[in-house]
């Protein structure tokens, strides 16, 4: 779409609060659409707004209905085609606090403006060709980003590094599908534009790059989801000493009393921009408590859905049969679920008991929360199992959506069928179908092709305001 004046339809008037509701020095409250300006100069006491130059900003007072100060603001305009949205816009700039910033937006509302649904302004910056669909949900990825490497990502796919991918991907198959079609124009001629390798060949590079994206997606869904990694073992394995000592604050509840942590208990925590979701778990043992083994029963779920599995046992006390079944158990996973095997409770042990504790069973380390020995070697273990075999480290573009995975699932299935075709000499008109096939369905990624039920789903996850 242009970015001409002329062209971009201008909706009518959206307003919102865009920053977060509470106490503090400032409060932005946005409109966007048709009258934006002129509707915000109603209610602003100073300059006419609907005279000044875009991309300036102008101080006043904001009056209600009865010609009283509401607050002191600015106002700042920006003028379609060249705003967030693509329309005229105006962002109220008033003082900090619940009160006050209500009250600019329900006068707002009063004078024509409507309340902005969720992810409205983005969805209209979408449809007036400011952002593509995957730029558009880049943004509520940043927004919702919770480590350094999502908010790194999101950032490049909000500049447009996943649209690009697409556009190339698209642009060859078109070029593919043109020749095929051609051909078909020509049949009875006999005439063949289509050099039957030569098609071959550019799927099959097609393929590989969209393959070479999805391979990306099991490390995307750990930067946008984090890490999961389970604290498991018997009771008083110092799993909630372990796990408050690592984030820094007292999130579990610890206590000498076996049996204390009776349900899962999640805590963020972000060590060197990759997010980690560490969850303790009920300590695993044989319990007639009903609450108890409630807690174990989650606790076994938290394990199976774990990225890393941390399995703690105390150093002082010797291994019970039931651990070495575990410990096998969790080690047999460990081609596709990392474990981690830690000694606890270091500090109480003297260097003889130590080698005699270690020699029992074989530590990947060992560690005491109270005193800090081997956290910081435990973090960057964590980190190692967290990236081995993946691309969390790589500054290349990841996959985090689930809809984008399935979308270069399809294409690739089609674009596969179409290469199934030509090996089998099918005819251009089935080949040309699945080459249709492949560029719709990456078309819905970057919004080339919509429905409005594709983009209900998308701009219903966004705040309101954005």
């Amino acid at each position: 779409m242009s970015d001409s004046y002329q062209e971009i339809h201008q909706e009518a008037a959206i307003a919102a609060i865009a920053t977060p509701i509470g106490e503090g020095g400032i409060s932005v409250i946005r409109i966007s659409g048709l009258n934006a300006i002129s509707l915000t100069n109603k209610i602003f006491e100073g300059k006419d707004l609907t005279q000044k130059k875009a991309y300036t900003v102008h101080f006043g007072k904001l009056v209600d209905k009865n010609g009283q100060m509401i607050d002191e603001v600015l106002a700042t305009i920006f003028r379609s085609p060249y705003s967030y949205t693509g329309e005229d816009t105006v962002e109220i700039s008033c003082h900090g606090g619940v009160l006050i910033t209500q009250a600019v937006l329900e006068r707002i509302l009063e004078v024509g403006a409507k309340a902005a649904e969720p992810g409205e302004f983005t969805r209209r910056a979408f449809l007036n060709g400011k952002l593509d669909l995957s730029q558009a949900e880049a943004v509520a990825d940043l927004i919702h980003a919770k480590s350094g490497k999502a908010a790194k990502n999101a950032g490049k796919q909000l500049e447009g590094a996943l649209g690009k991918h697409i556009q190339a991907f698209r642009q060859e198959i078109i070029d593919a599908a043109a020749m095929v079609e051609l051909e078909l124009d020509f049949i009875e001629e006999d005439v063949e534009f289509a050099n039957k390798e030569q098609l071959v060949m550019l799927l099959k590079k097609v393929n590989a790059e969209i393959d070479k994206l999805l391979k990306t997606y099991e490390s995307g869904r750990l930067v946008r989801d984090g890490v999961k990694s389970a604290f498991v073992g018997r009771p008083n394995a110092g799993k909630s000493t372990l796990l408050n000592a690592l984030t820094g604050y007292d999130r579990a509840i610890v206590s000498a009393i076996a049996g204390t942590t009776r349900d899962t208990i999640d805590t963020e925590w972000s060590y060197e921009g990759i997010r980690f979701v560490l969850t303790d778990t009920a300590g695993l043992r044989e319990t007639k408590d009903v609450i108890e083994a409630e807690g174990i029963k989650r606790s076994e779920k938290a394990i199976k859905e774990a990225d890393i599995i941390v399995f703690l046992h105390d150093s002082t006390q010797v291994f019970t049969e039931l651990e070495r079944i575990e410990i096998a158990k969790y080690r047999a996973l460990n081609s596709t679920v990392p474990f981690i095997l830690v000694g606890t409770k270091r500090a109480l042990l003297n260097e003889e008991l130590a080698k005699a504790a270690s020699s029992r069973i074989e530590f990947d380390l060992q560690v005491s929360a109270v005193e800090n020995i081997g956290l910081d070697q435990l973090k960057g273990l964590l980190k190692q199992r967290a990236i081995e075999g993946k691309s969390l480290d790589d500054e290349g573009l990841l996959v985090t959506s689930t809809r984008h995975r399935d979308v270069l699932e399809k294409a690739k299935l089609h674009i596969s069928q179409a290469l199934e075709g030509l090996d089998k000499g099918m005819t251009g008109d089935f080949i040309s179908i699945d080459l249709r096939a492949a560029l719709n369905t990456l078309g819905t990624l970057t919004g080339q092709i919509t429905t409005e039920d594709l983009l209900g789903s998308i701009f219903s996850r966004f705040c309101i305001g954005k």
